[in-house]
C-alpha cells in the first residue's frame, strides 16, 4: 500500500450574519500572522516552544484568540519560515496579505453531510457547501488534516486535504515515456510504438496575447491597471491548472490500470533561463511542469499506476537507432529530428518521448538486475 494526499477544496455559503463573523475572524488572524511573524524575524532561528512561551499570554489578551487559533498561528507562522530555508531564499520578514485562517480536523473544524462546523472568534459556525466534484474523496475513507480557510473576491473555501491509501502496482501493463514541452504540452510513446501529441499551439497563442496584455497593464501602473493584473493572474493560474488536468486525465484514461508513465525529472528548471533568449524565457521555462507531474502522480496512483522520474540529459539530441548524441541533431525552427550519422528522422518532441520511454526501461533492468 502507498499513500497519496490531495487538496479537496469545497465551496462554503454562510449567511450575511456569519460573514460578518468570518471576516473578523479572518481580520484578526491576520493581524495576529503579522505581529508574531515580526518577533520570529527579530529572533531567528526560534522554537516553537520558545515562541509560544513567549507571546501566548500576550497574544490572547491583546487580539482575543482563543487558546487552539493561537496556538495554530504560532505553527503557521513558523511553517512559512521553514519553507523559506527548506526553498534556499534568503531571511527575510514574512508578511501576511491574504485572508486565510487554518485549522486542525476535530477541533478547529469538522464536517457532517450538510455543513461544515468552523471555530470562530464568535464560537462554532455551521456553514452549508459544496462538494462539486470531490465527492469521491470524502467517500473514499480518507484522512482529514489541517485544513485552510480561504476568502477570495468575497466568497469563502476550505481547502482540505486529504490523505488515501491506495494499492501498489501489481501487473505492468504498458510502459509509457512521456515528453513535456512547449509546442506539444506532452507527446507520449508507448511499448506498442504508438504515439500521441497533446499539441500546443493554442496554449502558446494565448499566453502570447495574456503576456502582451500584462506589459501593457505594467506600463500604465494605475491602480486601475494593477487590479485587473491580479485578476488576469489568478485567470491564467486556472487556466494553466485545467490544461494540466485535462492532459493528465486523458493520459491516465487512454492507457488504464498497470501503466508506468516514465517522465523527465525537470527539478531545476528555472535555473536554466540564462541559456534562455530573454524574449522567450516566459514561454520556455514558466509553464507548470512540476504541477502537471504532481497531478499525473497522484491520478496514476488511483488508478494503481505508477510515474517513474528519470534524468533528462540529452533525451533531446540522441538518437534512439544508433545513440549519436549532438546538438547538430535537433533543428528547433522545424521541430525536426535528423541524425548526423545514420540519418533516423523522426518529429523532435517524440524523439524526446522515445529516449525518455528508453531510459525508464534501462533504469527498470537494472533495478531488477539489482534484485
Amino acid at each position: 500500500m502507498k499513500t497519496i494526499t490531495i487538496t479537496a477544496k469545497i465551496k462554503l455559503y454562510p449567511t450575511s450574519v456569519q460573514m460578518v463573523i468570518l471576516n473578523k475572524t479572518l481580520s484578526v488572524i491576520r493581524d495576529v500572522l503579522n505581529f508574531v511573524s515580526a518577533f520570529v524575524f527579530g529572533q531567528e532561528g526560534i522554537r516553537y516552544l520558545e515562541l509560544d512561551h513567549a507571546l501566548y499570554y500576550p497574544v490572547r489578551q491583546q487580539f482575543g484568540l482563543r487558546s487552539q487559533m493561537t496556538q495554530s498561528a504560532f505553527r503557521t507562522v513558523l511553517a512559512k519560515y521553514q519553507s523559506m530555508k527548506s526553498n534556499g531564499h534568503p531571511f527575510s520578514k514574512v508578511s501576511f496579505r491574504n485572508f486565510e485562517y487554518d485549522l486542525v480536523w476535530n477541533r478547529d473544524y469538522s464536517i457532517s453531510c450538510q455543513s461544515v462546523s468552523l471555530n470562530t472568534l464568535s464560537g462554532r459556525l455551521h456553514i452549508p457547501f459544496e462538494l462539486k466534484g470531490m465527492e469521491h474523496w470524502f467517500c473514499a475513507g480518507g484522512r482529514f488534516g489541517t485544513a485552510k480557510l480561504i476568502r477570495k473576491n468575497r466568497k469563502y473555501y476550505l481547502h482540505i486535504p486529504v490523505t488515501l491509501e491506495v494499492e501498489n502496482r501489481n501487473i505492468l501493463n504498458h510502459i509509457v515515456g512521456i515528453d513535456l514541452g512547449v509546442n506539444h504540452l506532452a507527446v507520449s510513446f508507448d511499448d506498442e510504438g504508438n504515439t500521441r501529441f497533446f499539441s500546443g499551439r493554442a496554449v502558446k497563442e494565448k499566453r502570447a496575447k495574456t503576456l502582451a496584455l500584462r506589459k501593457r497593464l505594467q506600463t500604465c501602473g494605475t491602480k486601475s491597471a494593477k487590479r485587473k493584473l491580479k485578476k488576469l493572474r489568478e485567470k491564467e493560474t486556472r487556466y494553466v491548472t485545467a490544461v494540466n488536468h485535462a492532459v493528465t486525465k486523458a493520459l491516465i484514461s487512454q492507457y488504464g490500470a498497470g501503466t508506468l508513465f516514465i517522465i523527465e525529472d525537470l527539478t531545476g528548471i528555472r535555473t536554466i533561463t540564462e541559456h534562455v533568449r530573454l524574449k522567450s524565457r516566459y514561454t520556455m521555462v514558466s509553464w507548470a511542469f512540476y504541477q502537471f507531474r504532481e497531478m499525473l502522480e497522484y491520478k496514476a496512483a488511483l488508478s494503481q499506476s505508477e510515474v517513474l522520474a528519470v534524468d533528462p540529459k540529452y533525451t533531446s539530441q540522441s538518437c534512439p537507432v544508433c545513440g549519436n548524441t549532438t546538438r547538430a541533431n535537433r533543428n528547433r525552427k522545424k521541430h525536426e529530428f535528423c541524425c548526423t550519422v545514420c540519418g533516423y528522422r523522426s518529429n523532435d518532441d517524440r524523439t524526446g518521448a522515445i529516449n525518455i520511454y528508453h531510459k525508464g526501461c534501462n533504469t527498470l533492468f537494472a533495478e531488477a538486475c539489482q534484485a
